[in-house]
């Protein structure tokens, strides 16, 4: 084959699989609303099987189900008839894919999932199948053609099965009304995890790594505080303590383009007053939209206390190293 023979052949998959999956569209119907409220007021958890190719499937639609709200596992059907059925208990939902819907380890271990009166949902290509008559809800994901000019790879009933487990994880996050600090809390060492749950007092420098002066000190001092502590700023705080302003390399530039001499002039009159500040139960992501939205330059937040009191500081650096950018 030449490269555009392999460039249709692709396109041709493409095309078959796309088609598959539009036509699941209507079958979205009161089938598949009654599978989402099996699972919606399971007291256990879903449990999904399936064997081969469909087995791959199920294991990534377990997976997608529990990291969005609805507790699931993968149970292998062959494994389970020879002791991994105990891991089903009465409270659980069996959510069960087979193309064909006669597979045989699925077949076997039926009887045993009828005892324990579970709901069981089949997602297969034929309702007329056993296990889709057997099932209390089937969905079905049946396509029209493979994508496997042999017709033997499964390719498009995959991929329909697919969508269609997604369908339901998405259904049931968004009636569980599951957030995006929901999903970072089972995802905890992603990049997700790190910018939805690590708040400021995570990153900030505090002590004495705070940059700090008193508002009647020169600019000189304060490029010193800044040179020494290596933030790019510096707070400027009054007799009490509170921040009154915050002096940062792009107010250092602006002070230059005024033929200000640095050396005797006093911070108040160069420093930027009433800065935007965060607490230290910010959470970071927070932090990177206000530095944003408001485009503080150089990316500097001073972080204060209920009192308005300095009490750490971070920087656009900082954000970056954690992985919250």
């Amino acid at each position: 084959m030449d490269r555009r023979e392999l460039i249709g052949a692709a396109r041709r998959v493409i095309d078959i699989e796309a088609t598959a999956v539009a036509a699941l569209e209507s079958r979205i119907d009161t089938a598949f609303a009654a599978a989402a409220q099996h699972m919606l007021e399971c007291r256990g958890r879903v449990v999904v099987t399936g064997m081969g190719k469909s087995g791959h499937i199920a294991g990534k639609i377990a997976a997608t189900l529990a990291s969005t709200g609805t507790p699931a596992f993968f149970v292998h059907p062959g494994e389970a008839s020879h002791g991994d059925l105990g891991m089903i208990t009465a409270q659980d939902t069996v959510l069960a894919l087979s193309y064909s819907g006669e597979t045989a380890e699925i077949l076997t271990i039926l009887p045993l999932l009828k005892r324990l009166a579970v709901p069981l949902i089949a997602m297969t290509g034929n309702a007329r199948s056993t296990l889709g008559r057997r099932s209390d809800v089937h969905l079905d994901v049946s396509v029209a053609i493979e994508a496997c000019p042999l017709e033997l790879a499964p390719t498009a009933s995959t991929t329909a099965a697919l969508a269609m487990g997604d369908a339901l994880a998405i259904a049931l996050l968004e009636a569980r009304h599951f957030t995006a600090e929901d999903f970072a809390r089972s995802h905890p060492g992603g990049t997700l995890g790190r910018r939805l749950l690590l708040t400021v007092a995570d990153l900030m420098h505090t002590g004495d790594a705070l940059p700090l002066v008193d508002d009647d000190a020169l600019v000189g001092e304060a490029l010193l505080e800044m040179t020494a502590k290596g933030l790019g700023m510096t707070g400027v705080t009054d007799a009490a303590g509170r921040l009154t302003g915050l002096f940062t390399d792009g107010d250092l530039r602006r002070t230059l383009d005024r033929d200000i001499d640095i050396k005797r002039a006093p911070i108040a009159d160069c420093m930027t007053r009433d800065p935007k500040t965060v607490t230290a139960d910010t959470l970071a992501a927070e932090a990177v939209r206000l530095l944003q939205t408001h485009r503080i330059g150089g990316g500097a937040l001073m972080v204060v206390d209920d009192d308005e009191r300095p009490i750490g500081a971070l920087n656009m650096q900082d954000l970056l190293r954690a992985g919250v950018i």
